[in-house]
């Protein structure tokens, strides 16, 4: 198959809309605990929202601005591309909706039933009246809409029920005879309260388990809001719209970047609407009203949907105390030489050491941050901060060192996307515990993931121990993400690291660095004499292979360079589980390139880059997928590993991936997400598990030992 030039790559959007296709494809395969599908499900809606608000509202700019887009979009015109993106969102919504109903006759014969308004026996009636009245209606919040003049605001991505009201005929009316009066409709909007949750377990007096959604207990109880009217029929439909959600920041110098984000993400809640969904069941003059009243027209992209929206909820759906019907959970393994007890910098000291999380327990970045605060001899702290969890750790840590004494220095990104406000409340509490804090560099995120603190031996010498990871210091996270951290005392590397650091206060400044890797300045140019070095050897009769396990592969100076290689013959395998734009498998463009995609029970998200460098291969862990935001427009950083076990491990891990046949997809240009298939003697080998396996060997051998 020849490509002309347009078609070179796959486009970004449709290849994210592929990957989350994958996530429904979890939801739907009948191998996966009957919870968890559901809980995938709410990880569909959630990331479809989030892909509205930034990547469909950037397109939708463009569009509307009448730009073409045609050499950022891979060939295709903004306007075509917000068409065939909602061809497709509206194909898997329809999709997710039919997963759904299995999912439910499925659950029923776990004896566990999700019921609505009219599926309910006296006494659960009796509860929800109750549940309503005493926890619901409190935050109720209803809008009688036909006297307004202008429509309320909609808030992004929440959820509505959509009321119609056709009154009885007044007695005035009544006595015109044989002439039939005209009914009058009034129309009401009923916000879905945020503060409640929305999955409401009923009371189970048996074996038996009873669901009811927030809209449903709304629903059962309309007449009790309503009940001031006169009225023939009332009907409820949910409604949600999404808005832009792209940050304008003011370029007002008088202002703060603390007070420029704060005002930005505000100001979120009038973003110009890019998605209106409603349910299909909606009659047709309540919908009209609606969109007419709303501004919706033909540009902002309207989707029918179920009874339904903000699925994401499933996310958080109750164990039930079923955890027969969930994946099993597997305690994180320790670490081969390293305690939560003794002294951690001590070990750090002596070799580096790889944490695997979540296979392996994440507990040790907190070690080392809390030994930090406490130890006499730490006399600095810095750390990039990017997503944080709830009720953070990190930051409990780093007060902790502020209070003890030790100079602490925190960047923290402000523009993290959509977790602005929680990064702006840390950085208040921080800024009140006398923290140094860095907002970051203009036209730059820093998405480096960080640390190095400073510590003074017995001699008087400074020595610096730090962390390198491929993902955010945020414990909650780390239960389902799959990032690996390097910890080091490699005073060379720590050397660069601490130049980072400096970059953040003297922006003007750019520094050359012997070890690191570091975007917007260095990464472009190093991965492409990396790669144009295996070019080489391959042209040399040498081995050269390129492995490759990231996020997402969309820029397309790297896929050409990829491209290349191929063509010189180099080996190259793709571990991408999200965007891929690159086209594997063509004659004469990319037939020695095979990806793959991974989906399964935690989400693959370390970056591992594997150079064969004829048969002593180079090996580096990364904060950066190939996209051009992470070569040019952020902070970023790669460091190589230089400990032969470290290499090994990281090494055996992208194997293990790669020889994956249970979840593993190919990435192709059809954007099927074909299973990899196991050849008729090949056992199963499901890539996450055995990965896990591996770390609980290395740890029964260490027993075994003893």
């Amino acid at each position: 198959m020849s490509l002309e030039k347009n078609y070179r790559y796959i486009d970004r959007e449709k290849s994210w809309l592929s990957f989350n296709a994958r996530v429904l494809q979890e939801a739907a395969d009948e191998t996966v605990p009957l919870l968890d599908r559901l809980r995938f499900l709410g990880i569909f809606s959630n990331n479809l929202d989030e892909f509205f608000r930034v990547r469909y509202a950037a397109i939708r700019r463009l569009s509307l601005a009448g730009i073409s887009g045609e050499n950022v979009l891979g060939g295709i015109s903004a306007q075509q591309l917000v068409k065939e993106i909602t061809e497709i969102v509206i194909k898997q919504q329809a999709e997710s909706l039919r997963i759904l109903k299995i999912i439910e006759s499925q659950l029923e014969k776990e004896n566990i039933f999700i019921v609505n308004e009219n599926q309910l026996s006296p006494e659960h009636q009796t509860f929800v009246k109750d549940f309503f009245i005493q926890k619901v209606s409190p935050e109720v919040v209803t809008i009688i809409l036909n006297d307004l003049d202008e429509f309320p605001l909609l808030k992004d991505t929440a959820g509505y029920l959509a009321i119609k009201l056709v009154m009885k005929p007044t007695e005035k009316a009544s006595l015109l005879g044989l002439v039939k009066p005209k009914k009058e409709k009034r129309y009401a909007l009923i916000e879905i309260p945020k503060n409640t949750n929305r999955i409401v377990e009923l009371p189970s007096p048996n074996d038996k388990k009873y669901i009811m959604l927030l809209d449903d207990v709304i629903r059962f109880n309309l007449e009790n809001i309503f009940n001031i009217f006169d009225y023939e029929s009332i009907s409820a439909h949910m409604i949600k719209i999404t808005r832009d959600a792209q940050l304008d920041i003011d370029s007002d110098i008088n202002k703060s970047m603390l007070e420029k984000i704060a005002t930005s993400v505000k100001d979120r809640r009038i973003g110009e609407p890019v998605r209106f969904v409603y349910d299909t069941a909606i009659s047709k003059d309540t919908l009209k009203f609606f969109i007419t009243r709303m501004g919706i027209d033909a540009s902002d992209s309207i989707i029918p949907g179920g009874r339904y929206h903000n699925r994401r909820d499933y996310m958080d759906f109750p164990n039930l105390g079923r955890h027969d019907l969930l994946y099993q959970q597997k305690k994180p393994l320790p670490v081969e030489g390293l305690s939560l007890e003794g002294s951690i910098l001590n070990k750090i000291e002596q070799k580096d050491y790889l944490v695997f999380a979540p296979y392996q327990s994440f507990s040790y970045l907190i070690k080392f941050l809390r030994e930090a605060a406490l130890d006499p001899k730490v006399t600095t702290i810095k750390i990039t901060l990017y997503r944080l969890a709830k009720n953070s750790q990190i930051i409990s840590s780093l007060i902790n060192a502020a209070k003890n004494g030790k100079k602490v220095t925190v960047q923290i990104e402000l523009q993290a996307r959509f977790d602005e406000a929680s990064n702006i409340s840390y950085a208040e509490q921080m800024q009140t515990e006398g923290i140094q804090l860095i907002f970051g560099i203009k036209g730059l995120k820093v998405h480096s993931k960080i640390c190095v603190i400073e510590r003074i031996d017995d001699n008087g010498k400074l020595k610096r121990f730090g962390l390198i990871s491929t993902g955010n210091f945020n414990e909650s996270t780390a239960k389902i993400y799959t990032d690996v951290t390097l910890f080091t005392s490699h005073q060379k590397i720590l050397k660069d690291v601490n130049k980072v650091f400096e970059f953040f206060d003297v922006n003007y400044r750019v520094h050359r660095y012997k070890h690191l890797i570091v975007s917007p300045h260095y990464s472009r140019s190093r991965f492409n004499k990396l790669i144009e070095r295996e070019i080489t050897n391959a042209l040399a009769g040498k081995t050269a292979y390129i492995n490759l396990k990231m996020n997402s592969l969309s820029d397309y100076q790297m896929i050409d360079k990829l491209y290349d290689a191929s063509n010189a013959g180099v080996k190259i395998k793709l571990q991408i589980r999200g965007i891929c734009s690159l086209i594997p498998g063509i004659k004469d463009m990319s037939e020695n390139i095979e990806a793959i995609s991974i989906v399964d029970n935690f989400l693959e998200h370390s970056r591992v880059f594997i150079f064969g460098n004829d048969d002593n291969p180079e090996v580096f862990i990364s904060s950066a997928d190939f996209m051009t935001r992470n070569l040019d427009g952020r902070v970023e950083v790669t460091c190589p590993i230089y400990q032969e076990d470290i290499k090994k491990q990281l090494i055996d891990n992208f194997n293990i991936g790669w020889k994956g046949n249970v979840k593993a997809r190919y990435h192709s240009e059809k954007l099927d997400n074909k299973y990899r298939t196991r050849q008729t003697d090949e056992p199963v080998f499901r890539a996450q598990l055995e990965t896990y396996k591996y770390y609980e060997k290395n740890v029964e051998d260490r027993i075994d030992k003893v």
